[in-house]
């Protein structure tokens, strides 16, 4: 796809004329959550949209490939800064960010329980519009070196929940098995979408953005006031996960 590349300084332009002010969604995760095709295929629906849109990729992915093996502490705070020198570069329309800074920071407190990155990669998540956390409920599936293991999704996810709670940084949780974990994110974006585009005087709709049936469910949950029976796999609230959790431990 021609929207796969492996430096992240364009963007892509088809056919909408856009003010200066630039839209960031940050995707995060732990390992094998699904992060990259997520981020590539919102990527592929905004283009399809005539969206202005480019997709970072991770920089951690780039650099093990290059130097097969995975990075020492010493060479952590680069990779952050090189991650978020390729997300803060563009300056105009949709960033999609597979994974930011802020996941560098996660794994050097995971792995060599190094915090030093969390302030900088922190002050840097809050300049995104919005952030999606990719839930746990897919299977891990190996992937060269940048995976450790199954074992670690859970303390991972942890972390990055406590890094954003503790900053008071809204997220939503995305999930859902193939298509639906697609269709979650995408819903997570339509329902910010107003919020988002305004400011730039679009005339964009984010429902366009959803397959048919997702369509008809936000519909159908509008009509309703939100009294509608809501699908738990499409749920992108994190304070009603949180809410869940809480009263599960009770």
């Amino acid at each position: 796809m021609p929207f796969l590349l492996c430096s992240a300084t364009l963007a892509f332009k088809l056919g909408v004329e856009m003010n200066t002010r630039v839209i960031r969604i940050a995707v995060l995760g732990a390992e094998s959550t699904g992060k990259t095709s997520i981020s590539q295929r919102i990527t592929e629906a905004l283009l399809a949209q005539g969206q202005m849109a480019a997709y970072v990729p991770e920089v951690l992915r780039d650099w093990c490939q290059m130097n097969a093996r995975t990075p020492a502490m010493h060479e952590q705070l680069q990779i952050a800064q090189q991650q978020a020198e390729r997300i803060f570069s563009i300056q105009e329309g949709w960033v999609i960010a597979d994974t930011t800074s802020l996941m560098t920071a996660v794994y050097s407190d995971f792995i060599f329980q190094d915090i030093s990155l969390y302030e900088e990669a922190l002050l840097k998540q809050a300049q995104f519009d919005l952030t999606l956390v990719m839930g746990l409920d897919v299977a891990w599936v190996p992937d060269g070196l940048q995976r450790d293991g199954e074992h670690v999704r859970e303390p991972v996810d942890m972390l990055i929940r406590q890094a954003m709670s503790k900053r008071q940084l809204p997220f939503k949780v995305i999930y859902g098995q193939g298509e639906a974990r697609l269709n979650a994110a995408l819903l997570a974006i339509s329902q910010g979408i107003t919020q988002l585009t305004e400011p730039m005087g679009l005339k964009f709709s984010g429902a366009s953005l959803l397959p048919i049936q997702a369509k008809r469910e936000v519909s159908q949950y509008g009509l309703n006031q939100g009294k509608t029976a809501w699908r738990c796999d499409l749920c992108s609230d994190a304070d009603c996960e949180h809410r869940l959790f809480r009263d599960l431990l009770k």
